[in-house]
């Protein structure tokens, strides 16, 4: 085999999916509650979906970003109204949009006469792997060995407002504030609304662009369709990717307000995003999380299948915590558990441990309420045995 060793693959390949099943060479069935990493919005094989992406592909896949693109246009209207935003730059990835979003705040920062701009970031942050990226991301395993780290970023503790305004008074040349609402690759960290509340406010009354990743938690996956909208604020600039179009490859950097109107012609681009397949897939995405209510069902399979681990492991020593928001689900447990993926496996059961010790659940939003159930008895037994041997 000729790849780059880039992953720890689990020893499993995959030939098919169905809902929210996947079947490997053998024809074994597993229950698949990672979702491709939040990926598979609408699950494997969503009629509705493929029948869109077929005949998108029938009629354009490509032209280029020197033309109109239709669909783009299309795809741009329906995120600006969902997010009350002003413009969409369309991309590939998560990293490229907060690529793009870092960009922004540089020449943001540099229109307002600071030569040395700087973005704060958090702690336990995960933005990318581009070198602009992993420098704001808040894991070392992700920055080691690409050193020198881009400069141009301040570290705070997640979800710390006085560490917020402790860099307000000492640092003059901050221009923006990125983060995460939910913190996924971290162990699924939740930021309080008042403090996403305090943040926009700290943001407006120094001028800051407030920034926020939505790349993860994005997309109806917590019951909105993004998730800074609990806190009932608007961002000046959100980063999407991941869910927004079901596994077909996308990003999209949003803005609003004092971050509008920066990019010019030739500031920023990309050959292949917004091109028509990839914008088809995501509107498609949107249409059947809005016509099948899947935001509102996110709400209650999350809170059934958090609701049920707590009942099934409530007399487990070892349990630290079980949280999250809509169908972004952290089971954090008190000592390293990243054996328990290649059990689940064996068990056919799809899942993820990130953060060392937390499981991390991401099942798509179509579950019915026997999948979650089914998900609950499995992953209860499985960390049960592990606790207890």
């Amino acid at each position: 085999m000729h790849l780059m060793n880039n992953y720890n693959r689990q020893p499993v390949a995959f030939t098919h999916g169905e809902g929210c099943y996947l079947f490997d060479e053998q024809g074994r069935r597993y229950l698949d509650a990672l979702g491709g990493i939040a990926v598979n919005t609408l699950g494997h094989a969503h009629p509705r979906l493929v029948k869109a992406i077929c005949e998108q592909a029938g009629r354009l896949i490509h032209t280029s970003n020197v033309y109109r693109v239709r669909e783009q246009e299309l795809l741009a209207d329906r995120l600006a109204g969902l997010a009350h935003m002003d413009e969409v730059f369309f991309c590939n990835s998560g990293c490229e949009a907060n690529e793009a979003a870092i960009k922004l705040a540089r020449m943001y920062g540099h229109q307002k006469g600071i030569d040395l701009p700087a973005i704060v970031v958090m702690e336990h942050a995960f933005h990318g792997r581009t070198l602009a990226t992993l420098s704001a991301t808040g894991n070392r395993k992700v920055q080691a060995g690409f050193e020198p780290l881009v400069s141009g970023f301040v570290r705070v503790p997640f979800d710390d407002l006085p560490a917020i305004e402790q860099v307000a008074v000492n640092n003059p040349n901050v221009v923006a504030v990125l983060f995460e609402p939910i913190q996924g690759e971290g162990g699924i960290n939740i930021a309080h609304n008042g403090y996403m509340r305090a943040l926009r406010r700290i943001c407006d009354e120094r001028g800051w662009l407030f920034m926020v990743d939505e790349v993860q938690c994005g997309i109806g996956r917590t019951g909105v369709w993004f998730a800074h909208q609990h806190a009932g604020i608007r961002p000046d600039v959100m980063t999407l990717a991941k869910g927004l179009a079901s596994g077909v490859p996308i990003g999209a950097c949003l803005t609003a307000g004092p971050a509008a109107d920066l990019f010019k012609p030739g500031n920023h681009g990309s050959t292949f995003g917004g091109n028509p397949l990839a914008c088809v897939a995501a509107l498609t995405t949107l249409d059947v999380i809005e016509q099948e209510g899947l935001m509102a069902r996110a709400v209650v399979l999350g809170d059934a299948i958090r609701g049920g681990l707590k009942t099934a492991l409530a007399d487990v020593a070892g349990i630290v915590d079980i949280r999250g928001d809509g169908l972004m689900i952290g089971i954090q447990l008190d000592r390293p558990c990243g054996e328990l993926v290649g059990r689940a496996i064996a068990a056919g059961l799809l899942i993820n441990v990130t953060a060392g010790n937390v499981v991390r659940l991401l099942p798509s939003l179509i579950y019915s309420d026997a999948d979650a159930k089914r998900l609950v008895d499995m992953l209860a037994t499985l960390i049960r045995e592990f606790l207890e041997a």
